[in-house]
């Protein structure tokens, strides 16, 4: 392992939901790191309704199923089962979507080539021309409508299947703020992790240590949020939404900031 390739001596908070957090933590720490995983988000089944639950009858009516992470795709094969149409051609928000998606029911999938959000979505020539197609689009309750409302624009007719809830966890940072080592990063995957790691500082002495912290995210929007929210230092913005574009992220702020001791 290279100078250039190591995270030896640093440290890194991994906000992700407990169930998501293992690949991103195992890769910090191959890379000689220190792992932390302090959820700031948990992921909920949902109660099935008689919407959701008309789905799947109608599923056959869809031409495109877009899935919004891999706990959409968690919570669409509790719903749907192990079978799809073979003729619903299906839509990843990005890579880990769609090897989920791949793994569930061994079908093509198709996925932005770069980014992993609503934007790259829309980006992609196949949701182009999709005037009086149906659109199925698997997600968490709440959430951003700019899919759903572009989509509907181009002449789409688009139905949410709400497939799992997220909330909070319980619980405060002061666990986190006298860990030792001390943090020296700590990663924000989603504008929603960020605002409840943010809300889940207890007092002001909390936040005040939150604020001073160097944030990771994967997108423009979460590193305007964190200024937003008054963090200190300009987030670092990995260059691929993915677990390794943040390690790669976290490699070049160690890089950096050794070179500047």
């Amino acid at each position: 392992m290279t100078e250039s390739q190591n995270l030896t001596g640093v440290t890194v908070t991994v906000t992700r939901p407990a169930k998501q957090a293992g690949p991103l933590c195992q890769l910090i720490e191959a890379k000689g790191g220190k792992a932390i995983s302090f959820p700031s988000l948990e992921i909920l089944e949902v109660q099935q309704t008689e919407k959701t639950a008309s789905i799947a009858k109608r599923l056959h009516l869809f031409d495109i199923a877009v899935f919004i992470s891999t706990n959409a795709v968690e919570g669409a094969a509790r719903l749907i089962g192990d079978t799809l149409p073979t003729k619903l051609k299906l839509v990843a928000v990005g890579n880990s979507s769609r090897k989920a998606i791949e793994q569930q029911w061994r079908q093509p999938v198709l996925c932005p080539d770069s980014g992993a959000n609503s934007e790259a979505l829309l980006a992609m020539t196949e949701l182009q021309q999709i005037e009086g197609r149906n659109i199925l689009i698997f997600r968490g309750q709440g959430g951003r409508e700019l899919l759903a409302q572009t989509l509907t624009q181009r002449g789409a007719t688009v139905e949410y299947a709400e497939v799992y809830r997220r909330i909070r966890p319980a619980g405060d940072l002061e666990q986190l703020r006298h860990r030792c080592p001390a943090i020296d990063l700590i990663s924000a995957t989603s504008n929603e992790s960020l605002q409840n790691l943010y809300d889940m500082a207890a007092n002001n002495e909390q936040r005040d240590w939150l604020l001073s912290s160097q944030l990771i995210v994967i997108s423009e929007r979460t590193a305007q949020l964190a200024q937003q929210l008054g963090f200190r230092l300009p987030a670092i913005i990995s260059k691929q939404s993915s677990d390794l574009g943040l390690v790669n992220a976290a490699q070049a702020w160690r890089n950096k900031h050794n070179n500047n001791h």
